[in-house]
C-alpha cells in the first residue's frame, strides 16, 4: 500500500468518526458545521484570489462578488443544518439522505470510472468519464430500498426522480469546484486533509446536494 493511500485511508477513518460524532452529539454538530463552513469559505476564496490576481477594478469587484455570494451561500447552508438540528429534528432524515446520495454518487463515479473508463465526460475535469457519471446515478439509486420506510410519504417513482436530481446536483457541484480549481491552476483547495486535499475537495458535491435535497423534499411533500 502506497504512502499516499495510507494517508487517505487514515484521514477517511477520522472523517467518518467525526461524522458519527456530529450525528449523535448536537454540540459536536454545531461546532463542526460552523468550523467546516468557515474553512470551506476560506479555501474557496483562496481559489478566487488566485484567479483574479490583478489589482484592477474589475478583478477587485469580481473578488468581492464571489466572496459575498459564497459567504451568503454557506451561511444559508449552515442555517438550514442548524435549524433542522435545533428546531425540526424530524427533517434530519432529508439531510442524511442528501448527504448519502452525494457520498454514493462520488464513490460510484470513482469505482465505475476506474473499471469501465471510456470517453471523458467534460474537459474541465479530465478524470471524469461518462461511465463514472452513469455509475454515480446507479449507485445513488441503491439507497432507495433502505430509506423508503423513512420517506414513506414519497412514492417509489418520486424517490427515484429526487435521488437522480440530487446525484446530478452533487456531480455538478463537483464539476463546478473542479472548474474553479482548474482556473486557479491548483490540484487541491488546500492540504488540511492528508491524502484528500482540503475540506472543499471532500464536500464539493455535498454543499450543493443538501440545500437542493431540502428544497426538493419540501416541494414534493
Amino acid at each position: 500500500m502506497s504512502k499516499e493511500l495510507k494517508k487517505r485511508l487514515y484521514t477517511s477513518v477520522i472523517l467518518f468518526f467525526l461524522l458519527m460524532m456530529m450525528y449523535f452529539y448536537s454540540y459536536v454538530l454545531i461546532i463542526g458545521v460552523i468550523l467546516i463552513s468557515i474553512i470551506t469559505w476560506i479555501e474557496f476564496y483562496a481559489l478566487v484570489s488566485k484567479i483574479f490576481v490583478k489589482n484592477k477594478i474589475k478583478d477587485k469587484l469580481l473578488r468581492f462578488i464571489y466572496k459575498t455570494l459564497s459567504l451568503l451561500y454557506l451561511f444559508i447552508l449552515t442555517f438550514i443544518i442548524l435549524y433542522v438540528e435545533a428546531i425540526r429534528p424530524d427533517l434530519k432524515i432529508i439531510i442524511i439522505y442528501s448527504l448519502l446520495v452525494s457520498i454514493l454518487s462520488d464513490l460510484g463515479g470513482l469505482i465505475f470510472g476506474k473499471i469501465f473508463k471510456g470517453p471523458k465526460l467534460i474537459k474541465i475535469s479530465p478524470k471524469k468519464t461518462i461511465s463514472g457519471s452513469i455509475g454515480a446515478f446507479a449507485s445513488s439509486i441503491l439507497l432507495i430500498p433502505f430509506f423508503s420506510v423513512f420517506l414513506e410519504n414519497y412514492g417509489f417513482t418520486l424517490l427515484i426522480v429526487i435521488t437522480l436530481l440530487l446525484s446530478l446536483t452533487s456531480q455538478s457541484g463537483d464539476l463546478f469546484i473542479s472548474f474553479v480549481k482548474r482556473k486557479a491552476k491548483v490540484k487541491n483547495t488546500s492540504d488540511l486533509l492528508p491524502g484528500h486535499g482540503g475540506f472543499l475537495d471532500r464536500i464539493d458535491g455535498i454543499i450543493f446536494a443538501i440545500p437542493v435535497g431540502f428544497l426538493l423534499f419540501k416541494i414534493f411533500n
